[in-house]
């Protein structure tokens, strides 16, 4: 089945690397205007180039902090300006801050809770009046299984991501009388730049190729998903093949959650 998302535009935080810039590449690819946020302008010319590579219309950057609100402000002005409307928000600005949570300062919290919750609802209240107009919208929040399934250490991190649960379940009521549908994605572990990064940090001597290879043996597939794979379900949910889901929080992890 082939997926279009010709007419559609869309707008992706955390658009310049990794899960985001894969993102952004399928949509563009599938028909779409495309709209990546990221906070520095290097990484966004660098991704501006690839997604352009294959997009069939046009692709706008936008350099931006979605933990500040006068921020998103800027940046949905500027988008605005550039594309004209907003169809699609993928809410994937995020890192993964964790430690012992009697280790963690208000701030750290409160840094959190901006670059993740507030980012996404901050984003939804300016994305869903126009939504609601047109009577169609899409928006994907991107988390991890963590969010179900929360471990030890795993604070503040899991506990702001449960909370973009919940909220996109509530969106996702108040959205459905307008045909704007909510979901989750749930990542488990993907190759990306921030398993470069943990390659680096945690992998010694270990070569990234090695590093995955070990990483990936726990999933019940036996490897590691690729950032491909991600968008591909993406894709899926922002386009109008999937007109009858909203409200689900899914699992892309290759069966590593313990909760469905």
């Amino acid at each position: 089945m082939e997926i279009r998302l010709d007419g559609k535009s869309a707008v992706i935080t955390g658009g310049s690397k990794g899960l985001g810039l894969a993102m952004a590449q399928r949509f563009a690819a599938s028909g779409a205007d495309v709209a990546i946020l990221a906070r520095s302008p290097e990484t966004l010319t660098e991704a501006k180039q690839q997604i352009q590579a294959s997009a069939k219309g046009k692709v706008a950057t936008v350099s931006a902090d979605v933990s500040k609100a006068a921020d998103i402000r800027r940046a949905y002005d500027a988008v605005m300006s550039e594309l004209g409307k907003i169809d699609i928000l993928v809410n994937n600005a995020g890192q993964s801050t964790r430690g012992p949570s009697v280790e963690l300062t208000d701030e750290m919290w409160q840094s959190d809770l901006d670059l993740k919750l507030f980012a996404q609802i901050r984003l939804c209240r300016l994305v869903f009046p126009q939504m609601k107009e047109r009577r169609w919208g899409r928006i994907i929040n991107v988390l991890n299984i963590g969010a179900k399934a929360p471990g030890p250490d795993s604070a503040p991190t899991s506990v702001s991501r449960a909370a973009q649960m919940a909220f996109s379940k509530v969106l996702s009521g108040e959205g459905a009388p307008y045909n704007i549908l909510v979901n989750s994605l749930h990542v488990g572990v993907i190759v990306s730049d921030q398993i470069v990064r943990r390659t680096r940090r945690e992998g010694a001597n270990v070569s990234l190729e090695d590093f995955i290879t070990q990483a990936g043996r726990p999933v019940p597939l036996g490897r590691m998903g690729r950032a491909e794979e991600f968008a591909n379900i993406a894709c899926f949910l922002a386009s109008d093949a999937a007109s009858y889901v909203t409200g689900c929080a899914i699992n892309v992890d290759g069966g590593r959650s313990p909760v469905v």
